[in-house]
């Protein structure tokens, strides 16, 4: 149980933060988790220590259920990529991102196979490649063919699932596989997969922290504390590689070396909600249209809440 010092420790942080932070009690704060995600770090790292509120974790297999959650206002606040984020976003959802962590865009990659003659991003023309619809590997996917000059009808795009598109890699259904880390790692390790071409200059890398409107208006001050721990965790995570591996190597059951690559590579750190960050998730919403993940340009800004980068 809390104890009564430490209830007043954080009610005078509290009176002498920003006003974002003033005069809202401590209470509850809803939170939905992916396997290995957001609670992972939190708990790993002792970023939960002192914690003036009490959190009901709700867990999910994937960000899409976990979006529809937050939509439907059953949950406050959750951890997702940017462009499963920007599909909700462009539904109308009363959502917005509230914090950011940045992983670097080399933990996404088009894997082909060790032994195979796919060498460089040219030699995909012709070529059966598989990838998530509406997500990192659709975009990486084209986004890799434009910068070749590959027309997209000069490939085969399989819109696969990880789980499917694991079978159709290692089985020779398909050629090459779009994919993200852990997944990466885990077939270069375990299946002698190499990566062709990795995400850097092509994709957005951005994990958004998102909060429901009513979480926002109603629990300013939970949420900032929250945004503040989020922020220390992966701050000791990009230090603390191994330790954070060994962690969630028991909760997702991937190999402790996997995890440590995947991580090493990542090097996952938090981030800014700015203006500059809005301009990049903009130019890459503009490329999920001309790529067919959305249908229609979407705006960006009203989904994107910058008032808390000033409180954290």
């Amino acid at each position: 149980m809390t104890s009564r010092r430490t209830l007043l420790a954080a009610g005078a942080a509290l009176l002498g933060a920003p006003g974002i932070l003033r005069a809202q009690p401590a209470g509850v704060l809803r939170i939905g988790n992916q396997k290995g995600g957001l609670r992972s770090l939190l708990e790993a790292s002792g970023a939960l220590r002192d914690l003036p509120y009490r959190i009901e974790w709700s867990e999910f297999p994937a960000a899409a259920p976990l979006l529809e959650a937050l939509n439907a206002g059953a949950l406050d606040l959750g951890y997702q990529g940017d462009l499963a984020f920007l599909t909700v976003q462009a539904s109308g959802a009363p959502v917005k991102a509230i914090g950011v962590a940045r992983p670097s865009p080399a933990g996404q990659g088009i894997l082909v196979r060790g032994d195979g003659s796919i060498r460089s991003a040219a030699d995909l023309r012709g070529k059966r490649i598989a990838g998530n619809r509406g997500g990192w590997g659709q975009f990486l996917i084209r986004a890799a063919l434009k910068r070749e000059g590959i027309a997209p009808a000069d490939a085969t795009i399989n819109l696969l699932p990880p789980t499917d598109a694991a079978l159709a890699f290692r089985s020779g259904a398909v050629d090459a596989w779009a994919i993200w880390e852990p997944y990466i790692s885990l077939e270069v390790l375990d299946f002698g997969a190499r990566t062709v071409v990795d995400g850097r200059g092509l994709t957005p890398s951005i994990m958004f922290v998102a909060a429901h409107e009513r979480a926002i208006r109603e629990k300013e001050a939970i949420l900032a504390d929250l945004l503040r721990r989020f922020r220390d965790g992966w701050r000791w995570a990009d230090g603390h590689i191994p330790e954070y591996a060994r962690y969630n190597a028991e909760l997702t059951r991937l190999p402790v070396p996997v995890l440590e690559r995947a991580y090493g590579i990542e090097r996952t750190v938090p981030g800014v909600l700015d203006e500059a960050l809005v301009a990049e998730f903009q130019r890459a919403a503009d490329e999920a249209v001309e790529f067919g993940l959305l249908r229609g340009r979407v705006d960006v800004r009203p989904g994107l809440d910058l008032r808390f980068a000033r409180a954290v």
